[in-house]
């Protein structure tokens, strides 16, 4: 399954009650659907650059939310009912790209981190061909 950010801009004087009621109700439509909420991130009240008009006014400020999942490709369409919630502004599903989730890939991920980390920047040893390719050349 793909993973995906929900971003989430509610108006600004939304209580933190709704908003928790939103998520929790994205949250179980995931679930339902066999996917996996893996992170949920309040950025608190944002500014805007410029203002939204809705039905109750126009509005400059937002709460700012973001919710990271791992869900089926059909998602974007199945969060269309969000166009009607009143709380929100505005909301954007964007899919990450070339990610790899798995055991096997965290040990790559590892060993990589490993091989950079073991070597000092200061290190006289380094090559040529890497200096080359940072533009170092003596």
């Amino acid at each position: 399954m793909p993973l995906y950010d929900c971003m989430l801009l509610f108006k600004p004087v939304i209580r933190k009650e709704g908003l928790i009621d939103l998520v929790a109700r994205i949250g179980k439509h995931v679930y339902s659907r066999n996917g996996v909420l893996t992170e949920v991130k309040s950025f608190g009240k944002v500014e805007l650059g410029y203002g939204i008009k809705k039905l109750d006014g126009r509005h400059y400020q937002g709460q700012l939310m973001q919710i990271t999942m791992m869900a089926t490709p059909n998602m974007n369409k199945e969060l269309h009912y969000l166009n009607k919630e009143d709380k929100l502004l505005r909301w954007l599903l964007v899919k990450h790209r070339d990610v790899k989730i798995g055991p096997s890939e965290m040990e790559d991920r590892q060993d990589e981190f490993n091989r950079v980390t073991s070597r000092s920047i200061y290190d006289e040893s380094s090559t040529d061909d890497e200096d080359d390719i940072l533009g170092l050349s003596r």
